[in-house]
This record gives structure tokens, sequence and C-alpha cells, in this order.
């Protein structure tokens, strides 16, 4: 259908316009004009629904970094200061907090907590004001996809008008410097975990990319997390036109410390934000937009407003190669809205940054509203799941959601999860007798064709980041290494609340972290108290 969504409109192109009472022209998923409300309707839009946010309208919030299976932990409190990825990957309570729960709800063969899984994780995205993520990863006997969700997936969109980027890549090709190359050369985006930590062993990952006088860099990768790197060696990545996906929260969580953002915008690099997972990072993009706003004001990055705004449309979209399609409020791009509550008179850029779960009024992807106040929702002819949002309440539009999983509303996926965690030490037992997710009997039930797929804990055959040798000795964590690893008991473990709002011990939990400096302690107060 052709609509008209009136508001404050934040462009994100090149000029960086703002209208302070902008009219966005919709036909079907693709926007046909921007425009200030006052002008003429271009041919074919009068009379064309009008639905007027009151609020301030940006380019759908893309996220490049997210472990979305995970998302159902709890942050979980780390117990040290590590130096690199290969510390706390087999650190025992990361294991009981983190993996083996983790491990166990993978290796289960109850459709209905994989369908589960899969909604709690990308709802969680929805109230963060997520429009594209990256996919939550399935296996089948001779398969390897991703959930179809209510969101863009960067590593398996269903629009091939998208080109897609690889979050992974065969273990022998993360191992051996030609085939390692010959990926990237084959990639338009290849998003891989680098230099995972603040020692010489995390940068030994990066330094690993050079062979001779040559470097495995090319123009496709996007480097997540680059903590070790060092100035020169982000000149490096700009001269082969390489990029970095910044998750600040996890980096201080685990390390206490962060990538040098600073540096690696002096080099000119493009520079994305993730929030990584909820275990050792932000509960959702917005949240992890905060975090980004206290480092840089911390550590004098140099950032504005509108340049960490950009880490999460326009920049986000031209490190994807998705930019031709998404990150700008601009005619012949697809219509993705992230569009929050805000006074007329406040900073649109700063007002993102402080926006809460609460001021999220629509969220809309493809031309389709998702998730959206009942007004909202209701003014496009649109209905859904209302799902609890502190004292109000989002309607949620899942659209079709997958076929191959069974249909599940958020309310009997939040039930299953937090049953699923409670009986984790007891969980793949009682599926042996019969017993599955929310009293589910699972007698007779055919075995799944699909299950959750790890690669950050299984040695599936894939990788997540580079293993290449430097000076004859490997380099990174070796996720086989962790599957034959020692299993600890697990216990009952709560699920993570789905917003902020409804979480009042995220803060005091996020202070209490050992590892996060004073100062970015101090900041983070102004957000959550």
């Amino acid at each position: 259908m052709k609509f008209v969504l009136l508001g404050r409109v934040v462009m994100m192109d090149s000029t960086l316009a703002v209208l302070a009472n902008g009219a966005v022209y919709v036909d079907g998923n693709t926007i046909a004009a921007v425009a200030d409300r006052a002008a003429p309707p271009p041919a074919g839009f009068v009379g064309a629904t009008t639905v007027d946010t009151a609020g301030i309208i940006f380019p759908g919030l893309i996220e490049l970094h997210n472990h979305l299976s995970y998302d159902a932990l709890e942050l979980w409190r780390v117990p040290q200061k590590f130096t690199n990825r290969g510390q706390w990957q087999n650190n025992a309570d990361y294991k009981a907090h983190v993996s083996g729960p983790m491990t166990t709800i993978a290796s289960s063969r109850d459709a209905r907590l994989l369908a589960a899984v899969a909604r709690y994780a990308e709802t969680k995205c929805l109230f963060g004001g997520v429009a594209t993520s990256q996919g939550i990863s399935l296996k089948g006997d001779n398969m390897e996809t991703s959930y179809r969700s209510a969101m863009r997936v960067v590593d398996d969109p269903s629009d091939k008008a998208f080109p897609r980027a690889r979050t992974c890549i065969p273990d022998v090709s993360a191992s051996d410097w030609t085939k390692f190359k010959n990926e990237l050369d084959k990639a338009s985006c290849m998003l891989l975990h680098l230099s995972e930590g603040l020692d010489t062993a995390a940068r030994n990952a990066f330094l690993a990319l050079k062979q001779g006088d040559q470097w495995a860099i090319t123009p496709a990768l996007a480097g997540i997390h680059c903590a070790a790197l060092q100035p020169q060696d982000f000149v490096v990545m700009r001269a082969s036109g390489a990029s970095v996906v910044w998750s600040p929260l996890s980096n201080l969580l685990l390390y206490g410390g962060t990538t040098d953002i600073k540096a690696a915008r002096a080099a000119g690099l493009d520079v994305a934000l993730g929030s990584d997972w909820s275990p050792s990072g932000s509960k959702n993009l917005l949240n992890e937009l905060k975090v980004a706003k206290v480092a840089n004001d911390v550590f004098n990055i140099g950032l504005a407003d509108a340049d960490i705004v950009a880490m999460v449309t326009s920049t986000a979209a031209r490190i994807v190669k998705w930019d031709a399609l998404l990150g700008s409020v601009s005619a012949g791009k697809r219509a993705d809205f992230t569009v929050i509550a805000a006074p007329p008179s406040a900073d649109p850029y700063a007002s993102l940054i402080k926006a809460k779960e609460t001021d999220l009024a629509l969220l809309m992807i493809d031309g389709q509203p998702v998730l959206a106040t009942a007004a909202l929702i209701s003014a496009f002819g649109q209905a859904g799941e209302t799902i609890a949002l502190g004292s109000t309440t989002r309607v949620v539009n899942y659209g079709a959601g997958d076929p191959r999983l069974p249909a599940l509303t958020f309310a009997e996926a939040k039930a299953a999860m937090a049953d699923a965690l409670a009986r984790l030490p007891t969980l793949l037992d009682d599926e042996r007798e019969g017993r599955g997710v929310s009293g589910h009997s699972l007698a007779g039930a055919e075995t799944p064709q699909l299950r959750l797929a790890l690669h950050e804990e299984h040695a599936s055959g894939l990788a997540l980041r580079p293993r290449l040798p430097l000076n004859g000795k490997p380099t990174g964590p070796d996720a086989a290494f962790t599957a034959t690893a020692k299993p600890v008991p697990l216990k009952a473990l709560p699920l993570d609340p789905l917003t902020l709002t409804d979480d009042p011990n995220y803060g005091a939990v996020l202070h209490a972290q050992a590892n996060i400096p004073p100062a970015i302690k101090a900041g983070l107060k102004f957000y959550y108290g």
C-alpha cells in the first residue's frame, strides 16, 4: 500500500539534514519521496493513508554483531579480568553460566524450545529498535541455514537484492592463509571476530593475516572487536579498505578496556556498533548506544552524537554493502524506520542515544509495521501480539514467521525459555522421558529437521574468526578444544528480562562488574541509575 509517515525526519544521508516537519512517502516497501509535509504530495499519493508518528523518524537501526541464540541468558558476573578470549572461553564460571546452558539447549530435540530461543531473541532485538541484525544459525543433516526472523538478517537475507554477508568460514580456510584470502576475495562482506582481547596473543591474530609482504585483508573484511590493535594496525586495515565493528560493553566487562576507536577513526576506518550478546554485552542496541556515548566521553574519542548514530545506520549499511538500499531516509531506499518519541526541541541524535525502550513508538521493516504502539499499528490497519513494556504495552507483528518451526506467540516463547532454563540440570533427561518445555508432550513427536547451531561453542566445521599461524604457532582459541573440555555441573538459571524497562536489577548488576573502569561506571549512572 501507499502511505505517508509524518514526523521529524533524520535523513542520515551525506547532508545530515533533519526535516523538522517531514513527510516520508512510501510505496509498498520503498521510499518514494521525502519532503516537508507542507509541500504538495508526489503523484499518486493524494488520499494515501497518513500516519502522524509525532516522533523522530530514523533509518531502521542496523546491528552488525550479536550472537542472538544466547540472548535469553542474563548478564554474566565476570569473575576476573581477562586479557584475551581464550582465557574466558575455558573459564569454569563461564561454562556454568553461558556455554554449558547453551550447549544443553542446543542439544535439545524439542522443536518448541528451538522456536522459543528464536522468538525470544528476535523480540529482544525488536524492542531495541533493530531492523537488521545477524541471523540465528540452524543446522540440519546436510544443511546450514538461518531462522527466518521478522528482522532483516545480514547473513541470510531473504531478499536477493541484498548481498549476503558472511559471518563464518570453513575451519580449513580459517587456518590456511591462501584459503582464507580466497574466501575474502569471494565475499562482498565478511564479518569475522578479530583480535579479541588486549594482549599480545590477541594482537597476534591480526598480525597473522600477513604473509610475506601481503595482507589477507580486503574491503570485505569487517573485523569484530579488534580491541588489541595498535594505531599502525588500523592504518594497514584502512589501506585495504577494511572496517571495524565495535562492542564496547563486552570489551569493558571482560578486559577492562576496549578498541582504540580514536585511532581507528584517525586512520579513516568505518566503524559500526553491535551489542554482542546479553551474557557479556548490552541487552539491546539502544543500550549499546549509551555505552558508546560514555566511552566516547571518557576516552576522548571525539565522536559527535551524529557519528554514533551513523554507526547503526549509514555506516553500518556501507560496511555490509547495503548502502544502496538502506542506511538513510532517502528516495529509492527500502522503508525501514525506527521512530522514537521525543520533545520537538530535543536534539534528534542525542534523543536516540538517550532513548529507552518505552520511547520506541514504531519499528517498520520493508514497509510493514513490526512493532508499534497500539495507536500507531491501528493507524496502519494492522494488528499483532500485545506485549507488556513496564506500565505500557507494544504490539508486535511477526509476520509469517519461520514455517519450519512451531508457531509460538511471544508469551509461549517466554514461558518455554523460563521453563528450560529452570530445568537445565534435567532438561535432556526429561526430554528422553517425553517431557518437553511448558509441559508439552514429546511422546510420538518426530525428530525436528532443524537444530540450533552454536559456532561459538561447537566444532561445527565453521569458524567465526581467523586462526592463521604466526611464526609457525596457531593464533586464536580453538572451538574444538572447548568442545572437548571437561563439562561443569549445571544449575537452574533465570530468564533474562526482555527489556531494561522490565529489569530493575540491571543497573546494580552492571555497576557491580569488577572490570568496568570507574569513570565508565560513573557515566553509565546517568542512564541506568
